[in-house]
């Protein structure tokens, strides 16, 4: 229940084409790609690319091969482990807009981000792992939910006053 709360808000405006317009720019201007668009029943999905490397798991993965090859080594095996690492990711966000009254002068506004994320290689003693394996991951950081609608406040109140 917290998820849908903090991906929804209603917006006072004068028509659901000034609020799906409002929608894709703020989009936009997060850097977002609009990859689909159907205005009549309220809906917008958009995409932007970015590297899903981190830090962190760039450590472990040293780590984790400097001890194997050390437990190798002492053991005799080939026990070498090289994780898999986060190379890519594509993030997405879903909006549907729909209106709330019969005069469509009240919608409700849903977003969802989410990310797919491509691993690079790895290695498990004799055995390759190749890359390309995808996971997706729903995005639950309130504050990217709060930036968003934010700036989509923002941007139906300038364009209910004409600003």
């Amino acid at each position: 229940m917290a998820n849908k709360a903090r991906q929804t808000r209603e917006f006072e405006t004068s028509g659901d084409r000034e609020l799906l317009s409002a929608s894709a720019a703020v989009l936009q201007d997060l850097g977002f790609q609009i990859s689909e668009s159907a205005p009549d029943i309220g809906f917008l999905r958009a995409a932007k690319e970015r590297s899903a490397r981190e830090y962190g798991q760039e450590i472990t993965r040293v780590l984790v091969a400097v001890l194997t090859t050390a437990l190798s080594v002492v053991g005799g095996g080939n026990a070498i482990v090289i994780m898999p690492v986060d190379l890519h990711q594509q993030i997405n966000a879903s909006l549907v807009a729909r209106p709330l009254n019969a005069e469509g002068t009240r919608h409700e506004v849903r977003v969802l981000f989410y990310r797919l994320v491509w691993k690079g290689e790895g290695q498990s003693g004799d055995t390759q792992i190749p890359p390309g394996e995808q996971r997706t991951e729903m995005i639950r950081d309130a504050g990217i939910y709060q930036q968003f609608f934010a700036r989509l406040s923002k941007a139906v109140f300038l364009e209910a006053h004409k600003i």
